[in-house]
């Protein structure tokens, strides 16, 4: 195979790590949901995330004065609505209402899941060292909900610009890791 330069601007869609999550807060009695693609697992156990959330985002302000936020997992089911989300800012907009996404109150946190999304992680923030510079928080999963009837879940993985891939088929390989 002989490979070409590739445009910088590229590199974000081979390396996104997905899934596209929907990011909810809330703050000053109002919640917000953000559509976010930047993250990454730091840690297993306690799990421990990493979020890249810019200051230009409505949700950077409510995350950094709660330390507060749900990572809730959609499935291509809903795709429009998640880029929707992405589209808006929370600032003029209740998102909740205008993409027809229904809020359930979170066990640990004041932030709210989303019921139309298979999976919700309540977090609160460990380390905003980075925050400030980079927009990257750490935060650390504390109470982790999940629809059992969701085998396969077919999620979003935004290559850029418009462009997503959906997850598909699972293998199982032989491996050590526990």
């Amino acid at each position: 195979m002989q490979k070409k330069s590739l445009s910088l601007g590229k590199v974000y869609g081979l390396l996104e790590p997905g899934p596209v999550i929907l990011l909810t807060t809330a703050s000053r009695g109002r919640a917000n949901v953000m559509t976010q693609s930047w993250h990454t697992m730091i840690d297993f156990e306690p799990p421990l995330v990493g979020l890249v959330v810019s200051d230009r985002n409505y949700s950077y302000a409510a995350l950094k004065s709660t330390k507060e936020c749900v990572i809730n997992i959609p499935t291509a089911d809903i795709a429009k609505e998640v880029v929707g989300c992405g589209n808006l800012s929370g600032q003029k907009v209740d998102k909740f209402k205008r993409f027809h996404l229904t809020r359930e109150d979170a066990s640990m946190v004041q932030a709210p899941l989303i019921q139309e999304c298979f999976a919700s992680f309540e977090c609160r923030v460990v380390d905003t060292k980075l925050a400030a510079k980079y927009g990257f928080f750490v935060v650390e999963v504390v109470k982790a909900w999940m629809d059992p009837s969701v085998k396969n879940p077919e999620t979003l993985h935004h290559r850029g610009k418009g462009v997503f891939m959906v997850a598909g088929k699972s293998i199982r390989l032989p491996s050590k890791m526990l």
